[in-house]
């Protein structure tokens, strides 16, 4: 007898519809599944079995055939043990269910017939709000990840036992409700405040400017004057996620199995530090079946990469891509994956190999050979692509000891969300939210400048040798300051400014 049964499979962060067809028939006993099955998806023949046999089921001792169609699709993870399952079990009589083409199914059993948490589960829920309404049968631990998608029916299943209850009608479940998830944007970073920062004032007015706009930034300075300690307090500052953003993000972790079964929505912007040691396939996203990384992971939030010149020159050069298009396309053979990469880079480094290059109070070591060099591993490209560019100076003493704190984050925070509501207001017709996220032909028409600034801006292109895509971060950056001074169009003032921040295009130059 044939059985056919629908589950859900994920390519990339898009959920695909996959028919588990399971036949049973006469024959030597074996078990057989195909369809382009990775290794767990064979090893589901043992799990299948001896849950069927441990729940009080019948296991047929015939010929059973698998296939997971379209078969041409890879087909990876435990997640289609329940479809399999339930297939053997209407295919021998053991479930009689007029309207099982209804119900989709994904789950992992144990060997006891316990449903286990899959990844994946939030876009897949997903799904049905494009494709149909039909019910959804998630293992327990995901119903609530599941519930965030919307007005799908969702049934939890703790077991095997139960789904079959269900099917069955001896025990019909309740779908739950829609999760009418109250969101309350969290700020676990209120903690880390810039009130603490003693001095900086002018790194924390370019930081400011960043989160206003949205900016990538460079801070460049000698051991322990606090780049670092900058760099963690930058999300203490950026506008509160939106509730459209935070699901967006959280279908990222819920791909890779990072979310939190008791609290599967995501409340705070990411903030990823990974190490200089990483490779690129875990900073970009890859693997025989491609799976996100950090730029990705990074969404909504801050990459940061802390000496950055330590990080090989083939990983930084892969982030020339997702730094210009926000998005990241990693091919492989089996597949290509395009995952969102709309991340703000924050990076540090020292301006030489010692270190202390331009420093007050210690001397450097190092050759021009030397400097040159560990400043060569960041290439002209990738430097053009970091839009402001910080000198961190070293703290002097009575800064340490002056009793007046400086701005506190919320102070910051608030100018900041005043400057991104315009941007929104703005540029919402785009698609976008802010001035970072603009296109050449954008910059054109919303970074107007007075005849007195556009003067500048020719000198400062022909001065500092600048590219076109330098041109337009500059125009970008003064249209932010611009905003955070609620000006309508930019100000010699401004301009000068946003230029200012471009100091490794000057010590190029000279």
């Amino acid at each position: 007898m044939l059985a056919i049964i629908n589950s859900l499979t994920l390519i990339g962060l898009q959920a695909e519809r996959i028919k588990v067809e399971v036949d049973v028939s006469a024959g030597l006993p074996c078990f057989d599944i195909v369809g382009l099955p990775d290794t767990s998806v064979r090893e589901s023949r043992e799990r299948v079995r001896t849950a069927i046999k441990n729940t009080g089921f019948e296991f047929p001792a015939k010929r059973i055939t698998v296939n997971l169609a379209p078969a041409d699709l890879k087909k990876e993870g435990p997640g289609f043990d329940l479809p399999i399952a339930i297939g053997i079990l209407v295919a021998t009589g053991q479930i009689e269910h007029e309207n099982i083409s209804d119900y989709y199914f994904v789950g992992e059993l144990s060997l006891e017939g316990t449903l286990r948490r899959i990844p994946g589960i939030l876009p897949m829920a997903c799904f049905f709000n494009k494709e149909s309404k039909k019910p959804f049968v998630v293992p327990a631990d995901c119903a609530l990840e599941a519930s965030l998608a919307g007005t799908v029916p969702i049934f939890s299943v703790r077991n095997l036992e139960q789904a079959v209850y269900h099917l069955t009608e001896v025990e019909v479940l309740q779908p739950m409700a829609s999760n009418e998830y109250t969101f309350n944007a969290n700020n676990s970073y209120q903690d880390l405040d810039f009130a603490e920062v003693f001095g900086q004032e002018g790194v924390k007015r370019g930081l400011e400017i960043a989160a206003a706009g949205g900016h990538n930034v460079l801070l460049l300075g000698s051991p322990g004057s606090g780049k670092t300690m900058l760099a963690k307090r930058m999300l203490s500052i950026l506008p509160d996620l939106q509730l459209e953003e935070a699901l967006s993000i959280s279908k990222i972790y819920s791909s890779t199995g990072m979310l939190n079964a008791e609290r599967p929505l995501l409340t705070e912007r990411p903030f990823r530090a990974p190490h200089h040691t990483a490779s690129a396939a875990s900073l970009i996203g890859g693997g025989k079946i491609p799976k996100p990384g950090e730029v990705s992971l990074a969404t909504g939030g801050i990459l940061f990469l802390d000496e950055l010149p330590e990080y090989r020159r083939d990983v930084l050069e892969a982030l020339r891509q997702p730094l210009e298009d926000r998005v990241v396309t990693v091919s492989r053979v089996a597949a290509a994956m395009t995952y969102p990469a709309d991340f703000m880079l924050v990076a540090a480094m020292n301006p030489c190999p010692c270190g202390y290059l331009g420093d007050r109070e210690k001397e450097c070591s190092c050759t021009p050979y030397q400097i040159q060099r560990y400043r060569s591993k960041i290439s002209g490209p990738l430097l053009d692509r970091i839009d402001i560019q910080l000198e961190v100076p070293r703290i002097e003493y009575k800064d340490i000891e002056q009793s007046n704190k400086g701005e506190s984050s919320r102070q910051i925070k608030s100018r900041v969300e005043q400057a991104r509501q315009k941007q929104r207001e703005r540029l919402k017709k785009h698609g976008i939210t802010c001035n970072a996220q603009m296109t050449s032909k954008m910059v054109k028409k919303y970074c107007c400048i007075t005849k007195e600034a556009k003067d500048l801006m020719a000198l400062a292109f022909k001065q500092l040798a600048l590219s076109m895509r330098a041109h337009d971060r500059i125009l970008k950056i003064a249209r932010t300051i611009a905003d955070l001074a609620d000006s309508p169009i930019i100000e010699l003032e401004q301009l000068a400014e946003a230029i200012q921040y471009r100091i490794l295009d000057k010590q190029r130059v000279n």
